[in-house]
């Protein structure tokens, strides 16, 4: 006969039963506008743990928050001392220090109605300064948060302390990186650590093609969920540390060239660019990686030489550049990323040239440039176009001939056409105007399908205005 279990059993399987389903349940997903670190109006942008749904935390250079709210005021709420950056409305960043608890944004209440905030911790050589762990926002009574529209680009910069922003006045925010996606009103972040390599060195040196894969720096991370977000342009700036660390050039092509691979798997349709270190250490060999990948196929990779990239006075010390060496920088970068994202992605207005009196047509206008780079099969060229007339000129273009056999590959700050061995280029939005006596300028690249041809230049060149 088959006997029956005791009641007392019964109810304790019962509760476990209980508890097992409450374990198991999918976690109550907080109300959107209530501000906690799971409000769905709050938009995390760059790597951020959010393991712990009451305290997510930031990983890399360049994480942020942005959100809008409601109401006059609002604050942060912060498990521990923290530096950070914030900007409410657009204006420019604030900069609190070794801040904690329930941090007030608005020592002057705004005016009533709806705003928006983001929100960046300082980071030092890759590190937070202090505790970056959010842990909500506190609005006024009966206010919420209100969900920002996303851009349609994100943009990710995996790099080393330049990336970071090391010796520039506001570390992340005044680097190159994150001046370019504003630029190019996009979304951003640095997947960079200051001191890095490409290579993980023996002797301790990060390796970012390891740390890409990472939501985090320290040896051993998790892997990062690609699936969280999808970067639709990534720009590499790597290997101006590897040679201190006993990297050979041999094995720092061979690990650049499987970065490449690795991102493509991640992102199947970014743009990639491998940038020339601006030292230029590495620069055969990360041009090389990038040959392997396109010619196996991949056709949105692409080796960007930096020569002349960086003014005169553009760096705080022999490597590093200060705000001005990142602000030149971006402003040659953003409009080759422009140009690989396509239709609705350029430079922002406010970069363009601006003329107080009204253009007239006809202005005179004369040519410089500059070979700046040569290399076996190809060179760049930096190009200026002067107005020398006393009125302002409301567009340009410049005609040229190409030998025969070049190849316009890549160009910025300009539209450029090839037909043939005619060549043709235009002002775009942010440098067709040019002032009475002012310059606009631009660059590009080319090669020669004749292997070693030598003579690159701009023949016949001649520039009419507007």
């Amino acid at each position: 006969m088959r006997q029956r279990p005791h009641p007392f059993i019964v109810a304790v399987m019962a509760l476990l039963l209980s508890l097992t389903g409450w374990l198991l349940a999918p976690p109550a997903r907080a109300a959107a506008g209530d501000g906690t670190p799971r409000d769905a109006n709050i938009a995390f942008y760059g790597r951020w743990d959010t393991t712990d749904p009451a305290a997510v935390v930031p990983h890399f250079a360049g994480a942020y928050l942005v959100t809008g709210f409601t109401g006059t005021r609002v604050a942060l709420r912060q498990r521990g001392a923290i530096d950070l950056y914030y900007s409410i409305d657009g204006a420019d960043d604030v900069y609190l220090r070794n801040v904690n608890g329930t941090v007030n944004l608005t020592p002057t209440p705004l005016r009533a109605g709806n705003h928006t905030l983001r929100v960046s911790y300082r980071v030092v050589a890759g590190s937070y300064r202090g505790d970056a762990v959010f842990q909500g926002l506190v609005l006024d009574s009966g206010a919420t948060t209100r969900a920002v529209p996303r851009p349609a680009r994100l943009l990710e910069f995996i790099g080393d302390s330049i990336t970071v922003g090391t010796t520039s006045s506001k570390n992340a925010l005044t680097a190159y990186g994150w001046l370019t996606g504003e630029q190019l009103a996009a979304a951003h972040t640095q997947i960079a650590e200051g001191g890095a390599c490409l290579v993980s060195a023996a002797d301790g040196c990060t390796g970012m093609a390891d740390r890409f894969l990472r939501g985090n720096t320290p040896a051993g991370s998790p892997l990062w969920d690609f699936s969280r977000y999808q970067a639709d342009a990534v720009v590499i700036n790597l290997g101006t540390n590897d040679v201190g660390h006993g990297v050979s050039t041999t094995t720092f092509q061979t690990v650049y060239t499987g970065l490449l691979r690795d991102i493509r798997a991640r992102y199947p349709r970014a743009a990639i660019l491998a940038l020339q270190t601006f030292t230029k250490r590495y620069a055969a060999q990360t041009q090389a990686a990038v040959q392997t990948v396109t010619a196996a196929g991949d056709r949105n990779t692409f080796f960007v030489p930096t020569d002349g990239w960086l003014p005169a006075g553009g760096l705080s010390d022999n490597v590093h550049p200060n705000d001005v060496g990142h602000r030149a920088i971006a402003a040659r970068l953003a409009p080759i990323i422009a140009a690989r994202l396509g239709p609705g992605t350029t430079p922002s207005a406010s970069a363009s040239a601006s003329a107080s009196a009204s253009p007239a047509p006809g202005t005179a206008c004369s040519v410089t440039y500059a070979r700046s780079s040569e290399w076996t099969g190809g060179a760049q060229f930096d190009v200026t176009i002067r107005n020398t007339s006393a009125t302002p000129a409301a567009g340009w273009t410049l005609t040229w001939t190409l030998p025969a056999g070049q190849r316009i590959t890549q160009a910025w700050n300009a539209a450029v056409t090839q037909a043939g061995t005619g060549a043709r280029a235009a002002g775009v939005a942010w440098n067709s105007t040019i002032p009475a006596g002012g310059s606009a300028g631009f660059g590009f690249l080319a090669d020669s399908a004749n292997s070693g041809a030598t003579g690159f230049a701009l023949n016949g060149a001649t520039c009419t205005t507007a």
